[in-house]
């Protein structure tokens, strides 16, 4: 039951690169209206590096107009704190930019997003890849891979709002 023109901003959070895809729902499915990265300087301090991610964020959001805003939560490893620190500074700025448009957001895990396109909740990055590449009927395979990653955040919670809006109308008959 989609929902035409009702767009999910997609976001694979990154310090050096944040991914995001913008997905737009219509009577065929899923369509892609953008795929791309917002980089950071990495020479630059980290206010800066924010800003810029940011910045890029807020044009994105400006042109496309989202709806809501899928994002992945950080994970913690603990032999790899420091990268989980860094991520969470590119969530932060990312969830503000969400708050200043006042967009809804929707936290999805890594094992959520994998468990749904593929099947797997340990799928690999090539198969989430090829899934999203699958779904979307692309000719090849969004690069690079943070651009992939953060449309298959976008599809998931596609699939999952319509899962929702399916079980809702089943009930209503």
């Amino acid at each position: 039951m989609a929902v035409p023109g009702i767009r999910v901003l997609g976001i694979d959070p990154g310090l050096n690169c944040t991914g995001y895809g913008v997905l737009e729902h219509s009577a065929r499915g899923p369509v892609l209206r953008e795929g791309g990265v917002v980089r950071s300087t990495s020479d630059l301090p980290l206010a800066e590096r924010i800003h810029e991610i940011a910045t890029g964020l807020r044009d994105v959001m400006a042109d496309f107009d989202p709806s809501v805003l899928a994002i992945e939560q950080v994970f913690s490893h603990t032999r790899n704190p420091k990268t989980a620190i860094l991520m969470a500074h590119a969530r932060g700025v990312i969830l503000l930019c969400a708050a200043e448009r006042k967009l809804p957001v929707i936290h999805y895990s890594a094992t959520q997003i994998k468990k749904l396109l593929t099947g797997s909740g340990r799928a690999g990055k090539e198969q989430i890849q090829h899934a999203v590449k699958h779904e979307l009927r692309l000719k090849a395979v969004p690069e690079p891979n943070d651009i992939a990653d953060a449309i298959a955040v976008g599809l998931c919670h596609y699939h999952s709002v319509q899962h929702v809006a399916t079980d809702l109308a089943q009930t209503m008959l």
